[in-house]
């Protein structure tokens, strides 16, 4: 493992609580020239104070979410380990830190320990994709925002122009890119109908708001969570920098960050545009939280993602006329979670087979039983072909 304490400076020790039983008790931080010896699986908290791609005007952020963190309480179930890796020290330039955020992903999950990067403008998410194209693994983009912030080809990146250097960055190793919380007029028509043509997924904050479950087989399929906090309603903060009127709820982001925390697949969370300074306690004790819910859906992770052997699945087939073809859904005895199995149409060796059995739910499967082609099978399988 590459050594990784040259990318960071330690936790100040006015952050860290160790209250009897809490959170900070169990945190192996990094602490003066004591750096986390990082032998075990678990999670690893990272500040990335990097915020050079914020072109407004804004407060930068703080680490003073980790005050709270500390002082939180574990649960019992959580016997895995939680590092604290410290600061990341920014880069000479924004590209200087997006290769080390990228070095320090890639090592983490080559020992499989999940980084939670907070903090920094939400461009760091190139940082995170990077570390995998290192790794040579396909993935699955998932944002949780209010806007799709494409920009240009060619156009410097920034908080709010980051996604078409990923869409367009070769050799590429994005598979599908989802969003969660679009709100349609903060996009462009004619991005709204590429994302169309492209075949990802995108899901509306009404459709959210209703029913939030609907976002749990999307978080279940993916590999990289990035979450912009400017998706919550500024009737959640106390903070200027944060002034939409609509968007998701706190308890709502919390349980979000709980779905990606349980995804087996999931192996990188970034926490971005983290605005305001120590006084606005409201935005660091949503952090903190969200954190929390994220490592106890970790803690509840059932490892029931079907790869190999389907033997202990229930299996369901549906025949489409439509299509003149069978659908095939698994549902798991351990979760009573659903997967549909979606087939590779081409020939020869198939790169992408750990995509093909796709999260889904119960409702996908009785749309299928009356014979409408489920949109989830439909589009991964235009991404196969």
């Amino acid at each position: 493992m590459e050594e990784l304490s040259i990318y960071f400076s330690p936790v100040s020790e006015n952050r860290i609580k160790k209250n009897a039983e809490s959170l900070g008790r169990a945190i192996d931080a990094h602490v003066d020239d004591n750096f986390p010896e990082i032998k075990e699986k678990g999670v690893a908290l990272i500040y990335c104070p990097e915020y050079r791609g914020v072109q407004e005007v804004k407060p930068k952020g703080t680490d003073a979410f980790r005050t709270v963190l500390y002082d939180l309480f574990p649960q019992f179930n959580w016997t895995f380990k939680v590092y604290d890796l410290g600061n990341l020290l920014p880069g000479e330039t924004r590209e200087d830190t997006v290769y080390a955020l990228s070095n320090v992903v890639q090592e983490l999950n080559k020992v499989d320990v999940v980084p939670i990067v907070v903090g920094g403008s939400q461009d760091l998410t190139f940082a995170l994709y990077k570390a995998y194209e290192k790794l040579e693994q396909y993935v699955n983009l998932t944002t949780i925002d209010s806007k799709l912030d494409l920009g240009q080809a060619d156009a410097e990146i920034n908080a709010n122009a980051w996604l078409s250097n990923i869409v367009m960055h070769q050799p590429s190793f994005l598979f599908n890119y989802s969003n969660l919380g679009c709100q349609a007029h903060f996009n462009a028509p004619s991005t709204l109908d590429l994302f169309e043509k492209l075949y990802f997924d995108i899901h509306r904050l009404g459709v959210l708001n209703a029913n939030i479950k609907a976002a749990e087989p999307v978080l279940r399929n993916t590999d990289i969570l990035s979450l912009d906090l400017t998706a919550l309603r500024s009737s959640e903060f106390n903070s200027h920098a944060y002034s939409s009127p609509n968007g998701f709820f706190a308890n709502e982001m919390c349980q979000l960050t709980r779905y990606a925390g349980i995804s087996d697949k999931l192996t990188a969370f970034g926490i971005f545009n983290l605005f305001g300074d120590d006084k606005h306690k409201v935005v660091h004790e949503l952090v903190a939280q969200a954190i929390w819910y994220f490592i106890d859906g970790y803690a509840n992770r059932l490892g029931d993602f079907p790869k190999g052997s389907t033997k202990s699945y229930k299996k369901y087939k549906v025949f489409l006329e439509s299509l003149d073809t069978e659908i095939v859904f698994y549902k798991s005895d351990k979760s009573n979670r659903w997967w549909i199995n979606v087939p590779y149409p081409g020939e020869g060796s198939n790169k992408y087979i750990r995509h093909q059995m796709v999260p889904c739910s119960y409702e996908d499967y009785l749309a299928a039983s009356k014979s409408e082609i489920p949109d989830l099978w439909y589009k991964t399988y235009q991404r196969l072909s």
